[in-house]
């Protein structure tokens, strides 16, 4: 009778930690380069903030890194054309810092924002590891339920 239920409690523990969408996480797992769920982009995760305790991740490359032909700016290299702060849309797209000001919780990166330069906006986020090589971030307006999830993979 013991062995049975030791078993059964034993398939239970087992069972939820493989229906846990995170990974167990170190503040630091997320530094690195990141490519973006479609492919077109590379963001580098660092540490940044007056004491290092924020995490930024900037663009550091683009798969087309020059607007193509047919264009209006065609053969130049993008720009945040989409901003709507007028002063800002002659900042190139390589090196932009795309997220920024995320801390770690013991969980999940958390009290970031992302910059969409494909619309100008920018939105609170998350993100959390669901495995050693994808990153679930999640852009939102408002609560975390009304927003957008991507993965990015190592």
């Amino acid at each position: 009778m013991k062995i049975k239920s030791l078993l059964t409690a034993t398939a239970i523990v087992f069972g939820f930690a493989f229906l846990s969408p995170a990974y167990a996480a170190s503040a630091d797992d997320v530094l690195g380069s990141w490519i973006t769920q479609k492919g077109n982009s590379k963001v580098t995760i660092f540490k940044c903030g007056k004491a290092k305790d924020r995490f930024c991740g900037r663009i550091t490359w683009l798969k087309e890194p020059n607007y193509p032909a047919g264009d209006k700016d065609a053969g130049k290299p993008k720009f945040d054309r989409e901003n709507p702060d007028a002063s800002k849309r002659k900042r190139p797209i390589m090196g932009m810092n795309l997220v920024w000001g995320f801390k770690f919780d013991g969980n999940k990166w958390v009290e970031g924002k992302i910059y969409n330069p494909e619309d100008g906006k920018t939105y609170s986020c998350f993100m959390e590891l669901v495995s050693p090589k994808k990153l679930k971030v999640r852009g939102f307006v408002g609560v975390s339920f009304l927003g957008k999830t991507v993965h990015w993979t190592r």
